[in-house]
């Protein structure tokens, strides 16, 4: 019997299954695509096989485990992310066990791969001066530091995930009565989410200079007038963030990502009295019991809960170390 041919498959899984079948929304196939392109590097290095004449037995479950492995070991990936690329190797090989049931075996004990267990952190949040510190920090003066500045400030003010910030076009923005901006979400929800009037003038003014192009045209191109990918969208705000820490030294030591500014704008609404399921609308959860992780996240709000619970009705003062040695140990 001739061996199953692993390009055909991965071609048939992204056009037939995905595509046709399951009409998989684009961010669940770029998802998949960057996930299968690490993998055949990773099996092509392994195997001393370019990735066009590899095998479908070749990924077996112990170069699966240890492509999972590395995951997490050299790209310091975090076990969410080595789950979200399981979940992407899982539904190709349930689709290969239908279209070559020959290779049912391997199927199977690649499916038997569990998720791994993580620990679940607190969201990381700015506070209002570190958010103001950092929408400062790009240089004005220059087009791309105007660019940084406004982008910066849109993904503090609306909340955006990463992919809907960087797909934003110039027919997405709204700036008449009622200002806002539309986004296609995760499941291809299209939602509007208001503007405040600040921001809305700062995009008003940045449009009008970019005023050459069309309505198609990225809101926030990059410098060759394309897209940003998301990894430039990743140092675009480590590189303020490493500018904004000389005027606001809280941010040092931290790691402020692009999803850091979503749980911003959600902590930010929460402290104004937003009602949860009014702020799951405005960042697109499915349920607004997603939002409740941000209930957790912030030791004033928990404080104040205490205050009210005291008969006395005073509010409670949070422990302060006397001396400098106190408080080195205090912080163990």
């Amino acid at each position: 019997m001739t061996a199953p041919n692993l390009p055909a498959l991965i071609q048939r899984f992204f056009t037939d299954r995905l595509v046709s079948q399951l009409g998989a929304s684009p961010h669940t196939i770029v998802s998949y695509r960057d996930t299968f392109r690490l993998l055949l590097v990773f099996a092509s290095k392994h195997l001393g096989r370019p990735p066009s004449r590899l095998r479908v037995e070749d990924i077996d479950v112990t170069l699966l485990g240890d492509f999972l492995d590395g995951l997490e070991q050299e790209r310091a990936n975090t076990p969410k992310t080595r789950n979200t690329r399981l979940a992407a190797l899982r539904a190709f090989f349930r689709f290969v066990s239908y279209s070559e049931p020959a290779c049912s075996l391997q199927c199977q004990r690649i499916l038997a791969i569990p998720m791994k267990r993580h620990e679940r952190r607190p969201v990381e949040f700015l506070a209002e001066e570190e958010t103001a510190a950092l929408v400062a920090a790009p240089d004005r003066t220059t087009w791309i530091g105007r660019r940084d500045g406004i982008l910066l400030l849109v993904a503090t003010e609306t909340g955006l995930r990463n992919a809907e910030l960087r797909s934003l076009r110039r027919r997405d923005v709204d700036l008449g009565t009622g200002a806002h901006v539309r986004c296609s979400g995760k499941g291809r929800k299209m939602r509007c989410t208001p503007l405040r009037r600040d921001v809305a003038v700062a995009l008003e003014s940045w449009l009008a200079e970019c005023r050459d192009g069309t309505s198609d045209d990225p809101l926030f191109p990059s410098s060759r007038g394309g897209f940003l990918s998301a990894d430039a969208l990743q140092r675009l705000v480590a590189r303020h963030v490493a500018t904004a820490i000389a005027k606001c030294s809280s941010l040092a030591g931290r790691s402020i990502t692009p999803h850091t500014l979503r749980h911003t704008t959600a902590m930010t609404l929460l402290h104004r009295g937003v009602d949860q399921t009014v702020i799951a609308l405005w960042l697109g959860h499915e349920s607004a019991e997603t939002t409740q992780v941000y209930l957790h996240a912030d030791m004033r709000m928990k404080e104040r809960a205490l205050g009210h619970s005291d008969p006395s009705g005073k509010q409670p003062v949070r422990f302060r170390p006397p001396d400098s040695l106190l408080a080195f140990l205090q912080s163990l």
